[in-house]
């Protein structure tokens, strides 16, 4: 099959103890899935000059912050990894002008296995990460991902996991004007389903708030990097997600979903919009 390729809020790592309204979607979007080869997952919590491409066969857990209680600790997502499909990847993206690098011993960051605990809960599908580099701009991001599209046809779910807001500064204390969030999620919904891909790279300057919304751009950029991996006759799915913390939107967006995926919309977005 061709498989989707996704953008993912993550949202707080409380995420996988707390699924909200997005967890259940994810889950019914995994459970649509068929013939899916290996996920391959670009998380701004893995950042390196240059690009990356994690190669182990039995990728850890990484548990990459600080402060949460202490069952969050105790989570493993044990998924085998893809380190011979990540020799491919890290030759298609050289071929493509990237400097790259495998990674042997990189582990799955939270950006990766929060998510994936609930699109594939047995942790029974290969999964890899690809670095998202530190001196990547929108530009270069879309381009990350116009690269690694043609996996697609493989079977490769291709994951940008982000948020689709982060304004850390503003999480869990009192915030003055909060709908400047939502604002600023329904302009980034009206762009992909118009498919405005110009408009989605040039966000800081035509999406209200976007500097509130996004004061530094590495959750941003995943969502140009599932949007690079789609193809123009993908059908844009918005996946529900909601709002958590007064300010940080979990909305997420599919592209090239099955007909059988009845997650959030029982249409596309262009027939929403239209």
């Amino acid at each position: 099959m061709t498989a989707p390729s996704i953008f993912i809020s993550h949202g707080s790592p409380m995420f996988a103890l707390e699924p909200g309204v997005l967890g259940p979607n994810l889950r019914a979007i995994g459970q649509s899935l068929r013939g899916i080869a290996a996920v391959l997952v670009v998380s701004p919590h893995w950042q390196t000059r240059g690009v990356r491409v994690g190669s182990s066969a039995a990728p850890e857990t990484i548990h990459d912050f600080g402060g949460f209680p202490s069952p969050l600790y105790q989570l493993q997502y044990l998924a085998p990894g893809a380190p011979e499909l990540a020799q491919d990847v890290a030759h298609l993206l050289a071929q493509a002008g990237f400097e790259v690098t495998l990674d042997e011993r990189r582990g799955l960051d939270h950006g990766a296995w929060v998510p994936l605990r609930y699109l594939f809960p047995d942790a029974d599908v290969p999964v890899f990460q690809v670095s998202l580099p530190q001196s990547i701009d929108a530009a270069g991001a879309l381009r990350l991902g116009q690269t690694l599209a043609p996996l697609r046809e493989r079977g490769v779910l291709v994951v940008g996991s982000g948020s689709l807001t982060h304004n850390l500064y503003e999480f869990r204390q009192a915030i003055r004007n909060p709908e400047y969030a939502q604002e600023f999620v329904d302009w980034v919904r009206a762009a992909v389903a118009a498919r405005d891909v110009e408009a989605l790279a040039d966000y800081r300057r035509r999406a209200p708030h976007a500097e509130r919304a996004h004061p530094t751009e590495e959750h941003y950029l995943p969502l140009l990097v599932a949007m690079g991996a789609s193809a123009g006759t993908d059908a844009a799915r918005v996946v529900e997600g909601g709002m958590t913390y007064g300010v940080l939107s979990m909305d997420s967006f599919a592209f090239g979903l099955p007909d059988a995926a009845h997650v959030s919309l029982d249409h596309t977005m262009q027939e929403q919009v239209a």
